[in-house]
């Protein structure tokens, strides 16, 4: 049987980019969906289902950041960023609103290519894939997740967490006497070699702690200071 060919809704304002994006991830298996503004972007993910979204953040109307933010509220859809802002900040601000990936343009399209595709496998794995494997339930107290269906709960309502705030909590519960480092998250996770000076670990766990305390009135992720980060018992 013939695979289902992945769906990229491309949100970029300038034509031209659009054009290329959508040509060249069409030329290489991918539906494209084109939007050209942040209100048409948005509009376009709440009326239909895709499997991942390319966001650039200098969008009129409304801007990448509020788009992915609002998107947040509702769906855990990949999504990767793309603008001319090289500054760390700017990449760490997006990324702790929800996005899965930055790209700084000008930006190669085999890069895109490549980025797209690894942020597709991590977040959602193929179902044929899915059913070959046993279901396994990981808690740690009312908390659940269920690491097939890439979902958590909490005392049976749904708690949105984005991609990589998903799979840090995975590994947490996986092993919840294990102290890891900002460098085994980062690795592990990220499967890329960690910087000192990088602080997207910091961020994404922040990002989760909050999100699971405001659900839960709990903190699931004890810091051990010098070290790193732990599952905390509820």
């Amino acid at each position: 049987m013939e695979q289902k060919r992945k769906r990229v809704l491309v949100i970029e304002d300038d034509k031209e980019i659009n054009r290329l994006l959508c040509h060249f991830l069409r030329e290489n298996a991918y539906d494209t969906i084109p939007a050209f503004d942040g209100s048409e972007g948005s509009s376009k993910l709440k009326q239909e289902d895709y499997d991942i979204a390319l966001v650039d953040l200098m969008l009129p109307y409304k801007s990448g950041e509020e788009l992915i933010k609002e998107l947040r509220g509702y769906s855990d859809v990949p999504v990767i960023a793309i603008s001319a802002k090289s500054m760390l900040k700017t990449r760490l601000e997006v990324l702790k609103t929800g996005a899965d990936d930055y790209i700084v343009k000008p930006f190669d399209l085999s890069e895109v290519l490549v980025r797209l595709e690894v942020v597709l496998r991590r977040s959602r794995p193929d179902k044929d894939v899915q059913k070959e494997r046993v279901q396994k339930v990981l808690t740690c107290g009312a908390l659940a997740l269920y690491p097939e269906e890439h979902r958590v709960t909490y005392q049976d309502g749904n708690v949105a967490l984005t991609a990589k705030e998903l799979q840090i909590l995975k590994l947490l519960m996986e092993h919840p006497q294990k102290t890891f480092t900002k460098a085994n998250l980062y690795e592990s996770v990220w499967q890329d070699t960690y910087y000192y000076a990088d602080n997207t670990v910091n961020v994404h766990v922040s990002n989760l702690r909050s999100k699971l305390k405001k659900v839960t009135g709990h903190d699931y992720i004890e810091t051990v200071w010098g070290i790193g980060y732990r599952l905390r018992e509820a």
